[in-house]
């Protein structure tokens, strides 16, 4: 006792035991440090269909903006002598898929007897017109992924930052701001839109109008209700006391902090945005011929639907995938920026 006293006292440490190696060993932290992006991120990673409907909405990107670069027919293009002619795929001997049809309960070859050459298909048919649907289709992706961008814009320029003014200032300018907000909501979309055609001609440029006019208003409630709940924390509390002025706090600390709830409420935003251009086209007030939308496209398609449904089917399926993936990919992205989600 005295020799391990002496050698305590004297600065000496005793060595340490296996066991209480193994229960220093234990107590480390063994997960790698992470950034919150970085581990929302991973919890992205590990939803499988979140991740998935990722990987669709990019190959719809990339084919419908990149089909410049590969597209084998005009979308606006028309040849009535190969008007509604099935679909057909070169080396597939499919029914559905190698350009034959029923006709009176005998199963025909459409391209022969159109008189159509020997090297001519159409992936996925033509429309009454002779248009090939498959080009058409990826026009109208690319107006409604077109109107998903301007909504996402009009989002983030406008709703972001008057959310921000408004909840950051308070007082009168808040009070003030949200009831022009209140107004803007008191007019509905569709009157917006009709009214603008009063002025415009039906087409994008009404639409792009309208999704400025409305599209924003609940993000901007959003981020103003976060900005009200954030303002008075501690680390707020401290850049004020630091000198820093109010543009700095609201969009160097403030922002950050908002940057998940940005992200989420943007991500169902857009599908909102992209059903209502094709709800308009659908209606014959939005985009005109002969310019293609996935409205116009079903409209035109559920003409012929009982003798031809692949007309309607096919941009149907396009316009009903676009709006799920965007909505699991927002469903898995709020779990992914909860720290309290229990995924992991």
């Amino acid at each position: 006792m005295a020799d391990n006293a002496k050698s305590v006292k004297t600065g000496d440490f005793l060595p340490l035991s296996d066991a209480d190696r193994s229960h220093l060993d234990s107590e480390k932290i063994a997960a790698p440090s992470l950034t919150f992006l970085q581990d929302s991120w991973r919890r992205l990673r590990h939803n499988k269909a979140a991740m998935i409907c990722l990987v669709i909405l990019v190959i719809l990107f990339i084919l419908s903006f990149g089909s410049h670069f590969f597209q084998t027919h005009n979308p606006n293009a028309t040849n009535p002598d190969l008007a509604n002619l099935p679909p057909k795929i070169p080396g597939i001997d499919i029914n559905g898929f190698n350009g034959t049809i029923m006709q009176s309960g005998t199963r025909i070859n459409a391209y022969a007897q159109a008189h159509a050459h020997s090297g001519t298909y159409f992936i996925l048919g033509t429309d009454y017109l002779g248009r090939d649907l498959f080009s058409r289709i990826l026009f109208g992706t690319r107006i409604s992924l077109t109107i998903a961008l301007i909504a996402s814009f009009f989002d983030l320029a406008l709703g972001v930052v008057y959310g921000i003014i408004s909840g950051w200032l308070g007082g009168w300018v808040d009070t003030l701001m949200q009831r022009i907000i209140e107004i803007i909501l008191s007019v509905p979309n569709l009157v917006v839109m009709v009214l603008l055609i009063v002025v415009l001609k039906p087409g994008m440029s009404a639409i792009i109008i309208a999704i400025a006019i409305t599209s924003w208003i609940n993000m901007a409630r959003l981020v103003r209700a976060q900005t009200l709940e954030l303002k008075n924390q501690e680390f707020v509390l401290a850049a004020r006391t630091l000198g820093e002025s109010s543009f700095k706090i609201a969009f160097k600390h403030l922002l950050p902090n908002l940057a998940s709830v940005i992200i989420i409420n943007l991500m169902f935003t857009i599908p909102t945005a992209i059903f209502f251009e094709a709800f308009l086209s659908y209606i014959g007030i939005g985009v005109s011929a002969p310019q293609a939308s996935l409205g116009t496209l079903i409209s035109d398609g559920q003409k012929n639907f009982q003798f031809l449904p692949y007309q309607m089917w096919y941009p149907a399926i396009v316009l009903s995938v676009i709006m799920i993936a965007f909505n699991i990919l927002g469903d898995g992205l709020r779990d992914a920026f909860d720290p309290k989600s229990n995924r992991k």
